[in-house]
C-alpha cells in the first residue's frame, strides 16, 4: 500500500532502522536518531542498485515520487540512474563554476592582459557587479528577462548611461562565454532598444578667456591639501586625461629632457604619450618631488601614499573652490586648452590634436606627424604656460587678446635634444 504524508510525517525513531515501501521500488529509511531518508531499490541487467533521493523533509514525497518515476523512465530507455545522477551532479558543480561572475572576471583579466587600464577595468568590474542576482547564476541558464529585471532597477536610479554600459559588458560577457563552450547564445543581444537612450553630454569646461584667468587665481588660491592643488595646477599646465595624471610615476618623467612619457597602458588609445613640459610644468614637478622625494607615484592619496587621488578628489576640490558639475570639471581641462589653443589660431591643429593624445588610425601618418609637430608643441606648450599666467595676472582679458593675435612669434625655450630629431 502507497504511503500517505500523514504516515511519512509521523514516522518515529525506534532502536534499529526500519523501512516504510511506498511502491514500486520507493521506500523511506527511517534511521535510529529519526533521520528519514528517501531510497529506490531497482534491477538492471540483472543486477541490483540503489538509489537515494535526499532526506525528508526537503525531499517532500510527491518530490520522491517524481524522482523515482524518472528513474524508472531511464531504465526503460536503457540508461542507468545511477550513471544519470552522477553526470547531472557533475554537470551542476561545473554550472556553478560557469556563473556570470567568474566568466566576466575572466573577460576583464584577458583584458587586462592585452593592456587594459586598471581604471577601466575597475570600471568594468563594477559594471559586472551591478547586475545583482544574476552574477551566481550559471551563464548558460541566464535568461533576457533576469537581465533586463537589474538593468531596469539601474535605470530607476536615473542612471541611463550606466544601464547600457552594463548591458554592453555583459553582451561580452555572453560572447566570450559562447567563444569558450560555456553559452549557446548572447542573451544581451535580445534586448537591444530596451533601455532608455542616455543624453549625450559633455564634459563642462571653461571655454572663455575670463574663466580661464579666473581658475587659475582660483588654483593659486587653493587652501585645500597641497598635492590636490598642485594636480589641479598640472592639469591646467599639461591637459591630460585625468586618470593619466592621477596614476602618472616618477620615473615618466625627465626633468632635464623636459618630457613627460605616458606609458600605453596608461593612455586611451593604448599608445605612448610624450607631453612636452614648460618651465612652469617643471616648477609644479620641482615642489611635489621636494614634498615625495621623488619616488613612486607623483600625485598620491593623502590617506594612503601608495595609492593615487582617487577619481573624485579633483571634481570635490573644484566643488569647494565654487565650481559647479554643469561649470568645471578636472576633464575640462582638456576642452579648456583645445578651444583656447585654437582660438588664437598661433598653432597647427594638427599639433594641438596630437598634445590631446586625439587617435590616429593611420599608423604612420601617426609617427610622421609626431615628428613633424614636436618642436611646434614644444613652443606651443611653453606659450600655453605663459598664456595661461598672462590670463591670471591680467586684469583687461580683451587687450591681452588682441596683443596675442597680434603677435606673430610665441615664445620659445631650449627644445628637447634627442626628441626634437
Amino acid at each position: 500500500m502507497a504511503l500517505t504524508d500523514v504516515q511519512v510525517r509521523n514516522a518515529k525513531a525506534q532502536k534499529a532502522a526500519y523501512k516504510l515501501a511506498d511502491g514500486q521500488g520507493l521506500f523511506l529509511q527511517v534511521t535510529s536518531s529519526g533521520a528519514k531518508l528517501w531510497r529506490m531499490k531497482f534491477r538492471q541487467g540483472g543486477k541490483e542498485g540503489l538509489l537515494s533521493f535526499g532526506p525528508y523533509p526537503e525531499v517532500t514525497l510527491g518530490a520522491a515520487r517524481e524522482r523515482r518515476d524518472e528513474a524508472r523512465r531511464q531504465i526503460r530507455d536503457g540508461k542507468s540512474p545511477a550513471l544519470e545522477k552522477r553526470r547531472e551532479a557533475i554537470l551542476a558543480k561545473a554550472a556553478a563554476g560557469n556563473t556570470f561572475a567568474v566568466i566576466a572576471e575572466e573577460v576583464v583579466a584577458k583584458r587586462e592582459r592585452e593592456g587594459l587600464a586598471p581604471t577601466t577595468a575597475t570600471k568594468l568590474r563594477w559594471y559586472g557587479s551591478l547586475l545583482g542576482s544574476v552574477c551566481d547564476r550559471p551563464i548558460s541558464e541566464i535568461e533576457a528577462f533576469e537581465l533586463l529585471d537589474q538593468l531596469r532597477k539601474i535605470e530607476a536610479s536615473g542612471r541611463y548611461e550606466t544601464a547600457v554600459n552594463t548591458l554592453a559588458f555583459a553582451g561580452r560577457v555572453f560572447r566570450y562565454a559562447i567563444a569558450t563552450s560555456r553559452a549557446r547564445r548572447d542573451v544581451a543581444a535580445d534586448l537591444r532598444g530596451a533601455l532608455t537612450s542616455p543624453k549625450v553630454t559633455h564634459h563642462a569646461a571653461i571655454l572663455d578667456l575670463e574663466g580661464a584667468g579666473r581658475i587659475m587665481r582660483s588654483i593659486d588660491a587653493y587652501t585645500g591639501q597641497r598635492v590636490t592643488g598642485r594636480a589641479l595646477a598640472m592639469m591646467a599646465h599639461t591637459f591630460p586625461r585625468p586618470g593619466e595624471l592621477r596614476l602618472a610615476e616618477w620615473c615618466e618623467f625627465d626633468l632635464r629632457d623636459a618630457t613627460w612619457r605616458i606609458p600605453a597602458a596608461r593612455t586611451k588609445m593604448r599608445k605612448e604619450h610624450l607631453i612636452p613640459l614648460s618651465r612652469q610644468a617643471l616648477a609644479i614637478l620641482e615642489d611635489l618631488r621636494a614634498m615625495s622625494g621623488g619616488e613612486g607615484l607623483v600625485f598620491p592619496s593623502i590617506r594612503n601614499r601608495g595609492k593615487p587621488l582617487s577619481e573624485n578628489t579633483l571634481n570635490t576640490s573644484l566643488r569647494g573652490m565654487g565650481y559647479g558639475a554643469d561649470e568645471m570639471t578636472s576633464h575640462g581641462f582638456r576642452a579648456m586648452a583645445s578651444t583656447l589653443l585654437n582660438e588664437s589660431g598661433k598653432w597647427n591643429p594638427d599639433a594641438i590634436e596630437r598634445s590631446l593624445a586625439h587617435g590616429d588610425s593611420d599608423t604612420v601618418r601617426g609617427a610622421y606627424h609626431r615628428g613633424l609637430h614636436w618642436a611646434e608643441r614644444v613652443k606651443m606648450m611653453q606659450w600655453w604656460s605663459d598664456y595661461l599666467e598672462a590670463l591670471r595676472d591680467s586684469t583687461n582679458v580683451q587687450s591681452l587678446k588682441s596683443r596675442s593675435r597680434a603677435s606673430q612669434r610665441a615664445p620659445g625655450r631650449p627644445q628637447p635634444g634627442s626628441l626634437a630629431r
